[in-house]
C-alpha cells in the first residue's frame, strides 16, 4: 500500500494534498515559542495552529509563526528556500495529510520548481525528502502525536506542467481531456517570487518558449508596502499583506488606510511587465491554441492582464483557488505514474505522460 500526494513549496504559500484533503499555510517558519497561556475564542482550522518538532528542533509554522513567534522568518531566495525551508515545510505538510494510524507507509511524492531553478535544484529537493522522517505535533492543550514518515520516491517537475496536467487529466490520473492534449498551450504562471513561462504542445514541453522570471507578486507587495511606509510611517512586512491587498484596505493604528488605487497602479504596471515578456518570448510561437493564467498572482492580476495577451486566455474559474492548480496537477501526475503500485526509480525529471497512454488506476 501507498500514498501520494502533491507537495507545492511556494516563496509565498506551501500547498499540499493527497487527493481527499487539500491544505494551504504561509511559507513562514519561526522558533517555537513557550506560550504562558493559550486562549482562542474563534473558528481555528488545523492550518492555524500547526507547531513542529522535526530532527530535535521544534518550530511554529504558518499563522502560528506570525501571531507567536518572535521571528518568524521566510524568504524569496531559491537557494535558501531550498537549504532552509524545503525540508520543514513539506515534512509539516505530509505528516498533516497522512492518515492515522499509518506508520511507515511509503509515501511518494511529486513536486515541482520553477523552470529557470529547474536544473539546478531538483536533485537536492528529492533528496531532501527521500528517507525516514520523525515528526511530532504539538497541540496547545500539550499533548503531542509523533509520526513516522517514510517518502519513497520524490518526483519533480517544472512548476506550470503541474497546471496543465490539472487541466487534462482527472482525479484517477487519467488523461480526458483528449482534444485539449493534442493541443499547443501556453501557461503563465504568476507565483509570489517569480512568473513563469510554460509551452506544452500536444504534451511535449517547449524548451524554447519556456522560462522564469523574478517579476511576480512579492515584487507588487514590495512597492505598496513602500508606498505605505511613505503615508503611515510603519513598515509592513509582505507577508502580512495578503488579505490586506485583496480588500485594498489595511488597519494602522486602529484607523483604516485605503490604498486601492496605489494597489491597482502597481498591478497594471506589473500586468505590463508580464505581458511584455510574453509578447517577446512567444513571438514565433502565434500557434498557440490557449494560454492558461494560474498561480496565486493570477487572482489579483487577471484583469489587468488579460487585455494585453494577445491570443485565446482561458477564464479563471471563479470558485477556484488558482494558488492550487499546480499542487492538483501534481497528485494527478502521481496517480498517473505510480497508481498501479508499482514505479521505477526516483528521477530527477519525470516524463511527460502521451496522450495515448492509459495508465492501470488503484486509490490510494
Amino acid at each position: 500500500m501507498q500514498q501520494v500526494l502533491g507537495i507545492d513549496i511556494g516563496f509565498g504559500f506551501t500547498k499540499a494534498t493527497n487527493g481527499r484533503s487539500t491544505i494551504i499555510f504561509k511559507s513562514l517558519s519561526g522558533e517555537a515559542a513557550d506560550i504562558q497561556y493559550w486562549a482562542d475564542f474563534g473558528e481555528s482550522q488545523p492550518v492555524d495552529q500547526i507547531h513542529v518538532s522535526i530532527d530535535g528542533k521544534s518550530y511554529f509554522i504558518g499563522e502560528l509563526a506570525e501571531q507567536q513567534s518572535s521571528a518568524p522568518t521566510y524568504t524569496l531566495d531559491q537557494d535558501r528556500l531550498v537549504a532552509e525551508y524545503v525540508r520543514i515545510l513539506a515534512l509539516t505538510a505530509a505528516g498533516l495529510l497522512i492518515q492515522n494510524g499509518m506508520v511507515n507507509v511509503p509515501v511518494n511524492v511529486v513536486s515541482g520548481l520553477p523552470i529557470g531553478h529547474f536544473r539546478r535544484h531538483h536533485e537536492r529537493f528529492r533528496d531532501l525528502l527521500t528517507g525516514h522522517h520523525a515528526v511530532a505535533y504539538h497541540s496547545p492543550n500539550g499533548q503531542s502525536a509523533s509520526k513516522s514518515i517514510y517518502i519513497n520516491k520524490v518526483r519533480m517537475l517544472p512548476q506550470p506542467l503541474g497546471s496543465i496536467l490539472n487541466l487534462l487529466m482527472d482525479d484517477h490520473g487519467r488523461i480526458t481531456q483528449r482534444e485539449v492534449a493534442a493541443q499547443k498551450i501556453g501557461v503563465v504562471d504568476i507565483g509570489f517570487r517569480t512568473t513563469d513561462f510554460c509551452i506544452m504542445d500536444r504534451l511535449r514541453h517547449i524548451d524554447r518558449g519556456s522560462r522564469t522570471i523574478d517579476s511576480g507578486m512579492s515584487k507588487a507587495f514590495g512597492l505598496i508596502a513602500q508606498k505605505l511606509q511613505e503615508k503611515c510611517g510603519v513598515a509592513v512586512e509582505l507577508y502580512r499583506l495578503y488579505q490586506a491587498v485583496e480588500e485594498g484596505t489595511i488597519r494602522m493604528r486602529g484607523k483604516a488606510v485605503n490604498f486601492s488605487a496605489i494597489r491597482d497602479h502597481v498591478f497594471e504596471q506589473l500586468a505590463a511587465g508580464i505581458a511584455g515578456e510574453i509578447d517577446r518570448l512567444w513571438a514565433h510561437d502565434w500557434d498557440i491554441d490557449m494560454i492558461l493564467l494560474t498561480g496565486g498572482g493570477s487572482r489579483e492580476l487577471a484583469r489587468h492582464l488579460r487585455p494585453l495577451i494577445a491570443g485565446n486566455v482561458v477564464p479563471l474559474e471563479p470558485h477556484t483557488d488558482s494558488r492550487l492548480n499546480n499542487v492538483f496537477g501534481y497528485m494527478k501526475y502521481g496517480r498517473f505514474i505510480w497508481g498501479n503500485g508499482t514505479a521505477g526509480p526516483s528521477a530527477e525529471a519525470a516524463p511527460a505522460p502521451q496522450p495515448s497512454e492509459r495508465p492501470a488506476v488503484a486509490s490510494v
